[in-house]
């Protein structure tokens, strides 16, 4: 991400969250700037010279943490999220990482069923380390619905390459 990035990707956050207000999910409020400021890293999908989608990652508990991706809906299933969520795993583990987690909705289409397709489970709370018991309870008032903390396993199975 580059700091020239910023309006756009705000724009871009604040369109996919029309996501769930067409599904009926009333959230707060939201300033996707507080996250870009403080994103560990922010990969950024870019077609022609416009952002279109991001992925934010911190640090949670000694691992990648997703704290968000989001698409622009104009560019939907079009498997930009599919690409920047395996870019973000990609250079997890390429940094030495061996899992990624995130917080999601249990039930919504492409919130925790659409992670699972790509290889996260839900993760037990009593595994959970006091950096996602932090996250789950700053994230009180967005669980409006279910939600769950997903892990995938980075670690390399099989041959080297």
């Amino acid at each position: 991400m580059r700091p020239r990035d910023v309006p756009r990707l705000v724009e871009v956050s604040l369109a996919a969250d029309t996501l769930f207000a067409d599904a009926g999910v009333v959230l707060p409020p939201d300033d996707p700037r507080e996250l870009l400021e403080h994103a560990g890293r922010v990969l950024v999908a870019v077609s022609g010279a416009a952002p279109v989608g991001l992925a934010a990652t911190v640090a949670v508990d000694g691992s990648a943490h997703l704290e968000q991706l989001a698409v622009h809906p104009s560019s939907g299933r079009r498997g930009i999220g599919s690409a920047l969520l395996e870019a973000v795993c990609a250079e997890a583990a390429a940094a030495g990482g061996d899992r990624m987690t995130l917080t999601t909705f249990r039930d919504l289409p492409w919130n925790a069923p659409w992670y699972a397709a790509r290889g996260f489970s839900v993760w037990a709370r009593e595994e959970w380390g006091p950096g996602l018991e932090r996250v789950w309870a700053a994230e009180a008032p967005i669980r409006v619905l279910p939600r769950v903390a997903m892990v995938r396993n980075l670690a390399r199975t099989g041959p080297a390459a």
